[in-house]
């Protein structure tokens, strides 16, 4: 038995919604009375790919002890409770190669995997390379996020508008840099409400150091804004939330320290 990445579920949280149970691919985790359950640390890839599909966010990645992950349990688990094993595709389309993480084989759709990167060094403060990427972690997009993982813990929270990188040029060396990352469409995104959810648990649960939020000038971003107040509302803690509004030529047309609002 060796210190390993593995799921941890938090029961007072969970609220037996199942959908964790057919995230995961290698039939890891189960509904027990009531609750989600890891029933065996041997099925539990340690790679997450069922954190973004608990929209309570009671599920997290920890490093314990634990059982290595074991492939040909999984196969004879899986086929006694008559669900097919994950085959891995044939080939990789368009060459993209997912190299696998820290924990074993992987399972259910990696685009979902929590992980962390390690970002390039800073040559001096608040000055990076032009082109070097700042993302600290994946996965980005606030759907998937899982709301509570490591990398939110603490952490300075940039909450962007799916626009916004494609419009501010400098937005990696200027404004994601030393921030863990989640990005949505207020106009767009379907089932907002766990929008909420998550960022209430960011506040409460990952205890986020702050909120920086980042919308375009068109008047469907201010939806995104709502919600963090919202959220703020709704949480427990107080934190700092500072609201910037992009023009679409990509200038920083306003900065505005929000203040919480009045429950």
């Amino acid at each position: 038995m060796a210190v390993r990445q593995i799921i941890e579920i938090d029961e007072d949280l969970c609220d037996g919604c199942g959908d964790c149970v057919s995230a995961c691919a290698e039939g890891a985790i189960q509904l027990i009375d009531g609750k989600a359950r890891l029933v065996s640390d041997t099925y539990c890839d340690g790679l997450g790919a069922c954190i973004g599909d608990c929209h309570v966010g009671a599920i997290s990645i920890v490093e314990r002890e634990a059982d290595g992950f074991d492939e040909d349990a999984v196969a004879a688990h899986l086929s006694k409770i008559g669900r097919e094993h994950p085959k891995p595709p044939a080939t990789t389309p368009l060459n993209i190669v997912n190299p696998p993480l820290s924990g074993g084989g992987g399972g259910g759709c990696p685009g979902s995997r929590a992980r962390t990167m390690q970002p390039p060094p800073v040559f001096a403060k608040g000055e990076v390379s032009e082109s070097a990427s700042q993302l600290r972690h994946w996965p980005i997009q606030l759907h998937l996020v899982p709301p509570t993982a490591p990398f939110f813990q603490d952490a300075e929270v940039l909450l962007a508008a799916d626009c916004v990188p494609f419009a501010v040029p400098d937005f990696h060396r200027n404004h994601l840099a030393d921030h863990s990352l989640a990005i949505a469409c207020p106009k767009l995104d379907a089932n907002q409400d766990v929008y909420l959810e998550k960022l209430v648990a960011m506040i409460d649960v990952a205890r986020v150091a702050s909120i920086q939020v980042m919308v375009m000038e068109v008047p469907c971003c201010g939806g995104l804004v709502r919600l963090v107040e919202e959220a703020r509302k709704r949480a427990s803690r107080e934190i700092p939330v500072r609201c910037s509004v992009v023009g679409i030529d990509g200038g920083i047309r306003q900065v505005l320290d929000l203040e919480r609002p009045a429950v």
